[in-house]
């Protein structure tokens, strides 16, 4: 596992406080480790945050100091970062983006020449080269430098790309549309005009005086703006373009369990879906489980993150997958999760069956359920999973339940560590007792001391 990228690099390798020095190292170990042959050409994307310029010159400065071109994209979403590297035949990509959980921090995300994310043992041996760099001497004169090249037009060639894979004309169809970055929101807004929407793009809310968060959550704003006008939906593109959550015409929540559902049945139903099958993250609601088996759909399981449901995909070449809060993956036309290609698949589907979306929606339907956290002693990690007190207790609830109700108890990678037990069933007020009682079996047996 790698510790300078993260874990999960399908979202974004990520370094809360990146300087200049490990961008620059970065760059050059990219460069002589990717782009070994000579002409070698790696591409440099950046989002709009204030220190994404002065990263991007540190890391074009690694790369060119290596002999290798540097070719700069400007400030584009992530998935036009994946494309263009696979579409130039360049040797890498690095994007400069925002760092997961860290606020305004930075970091960087590493593509592989086909647009994929790195093979691990590639990006530990790249961490590994950066380490030991920052703790050298100062390099040599340099004999074999390579040239800044700009590519001018990649949001063009981005958005004509996703024009391609979308066949239906979306006039007639009036959307509501808000995005997490100013780069997303530049094609994202473009995208579905061209492709016929009528397009109303909501601005982004300024941070309160104090620095806090507004009060009202994006979500929150797309909901009341469909439901209060005479929208077909509302789409909602973060991540630096990398998922995309929804809305239906009366303003109801429409999230990544319900699009996968959607997209599964319809690419089903005209022969798209490779072996009836979708990869599913671990933490996707039983209703999608059980939508899967009533449409004669194979749900195969992942992990926990986006990238372990893109490792399954690619290991078995699989078509369709993803995770709840939106991160989509369509492989075999994009080599990264693309918030504005499954917003653009999503209207296709509404204008193709002329069905609204609630109604699209509805045929998924999600069981209630609870989620309760539970703080443990850093000794008893992984420890509890062995104590017979609390996984008898498991086991004899989900037996209950048998295949109306599930319980999902897993442990947190966070640096506290803690437990998140998840029920699902059919009546409330059961599974509240259910969470309960194993929340308190946990804190007997392992919770940590105030």
């Amino acid at each position: 596992m790698s510790g300078l990228f993260g874990t999960d690099s399908a979202r974004g390798v990520t370094v809360a406080e990146l300087s200049c020095e490990q961008a620059m190292q970065a760059g050059r170990a990219a460069a002589e480790l990717l782009a070994k042959e000579q002409g070698g050409r790696i591409i440099v994307a950046k989002d709009k945050r204030l220190s994404s310029d002065v990263l991007e010159a540190a890391v074009c400065a690694g790369i060119c100091s290596s002999g290798i071109d540097a070719e700069t994209l400007g400030a584009v979403p992530a998935a036009a970062a994946s494309f263009i590297v696979r579409e130039h035949k360049a040797s890498a990509g690095i994007m400069i983006t925002g760092a997961a959980g860290s606020g305004d921090g930075s970091g960087i995300r590493l593509f592989a020449a086909d647009g994929f994310r790195l093979d691990e043992r590639v990006q530990s041996e790249l961490e590994d080269n950066i380490m030991a760099r920052m703790n050298a001497s100062p390099q040599r004169k340099f004999d074999n430098i390579g040239r800044m090249l700009s590519c001018d037009n990649a949001a063009d060639e981005y958005v004509a790309h996703i024009k391609q894979l979308i066949g239906a004309d979306l006039s007639g169809m009036k959307i509501a549309l808000i995005c997490g970055e100013p780069s997303t929101g530049a094609t994202a807004e473009r995208l579905f005009r061209e492709l016929g929407a009528d397009v109303t793009l909501l601005p982004q809310q300024e941070p309160e005086e104090d620095g806090l968060a507004p009060a009202v959550t994006d979500m929150e704003r797309l909901m009341d703006t469909a439901a209060g006008g005479d929208f077909c939906c509302g789409l909602a593109i973060g991540d630096n373009g990398g998922s995309c959550l929804a809305v239906d015409e009366n303003g109801m929540a429409v999230d990544g369990d319900h699009l996968l559902a959607i997209f599964a049945k319809y690419f089903k139903e005209n022969g798209l879906l490779k072996d009836d099958t979708f990869v599913v993250n671990q933490m996707s609601g039983l209703g999608l489980f059980n939508f899967a088996r009533d449409n004669g759909i194979k749900a195969v399981t992942s992990g926990a993150s986006g990238r372990s449901a893109l490792d399954r995909m690619l290991e078995s070449g699989y078509s369709l997958g993803g995770d709840r809060n939106g991160h989509v993956f369509f492989t075999d036309d994009s080599p990264c999760e693309d918030g504005q290609l499954c917003g653009a698949r999503l209207l296709e589907i509404m204008k193709k069956t002329g069905k609204p979306l609630s109604q699209l929606a509805e045929e998924m339907q999600r069981l209630p359920s609870i989620s309760l956290n539970v703080r443990i002693a850093d000794s008893c990690r992984e420890i509890w999973k062995n104590d017979k007190d609390i996984t008898d207790l498991i086991e004899w609830y989900q037996g209950e339940f048998g295949d109306t109700g599930r319980v999902t108890v897993r442990e947190s990678t966070a640096a506290a560590p803690f437990i998140t037990i998840t029920i699902e069933g059919s009546d409330f007020g059961r599974i509240n007792f259910i969470a309960g009682e194993i929340a308190d079996r946990i804190k007997q047996r392992c919770g940590a001391r105030e």
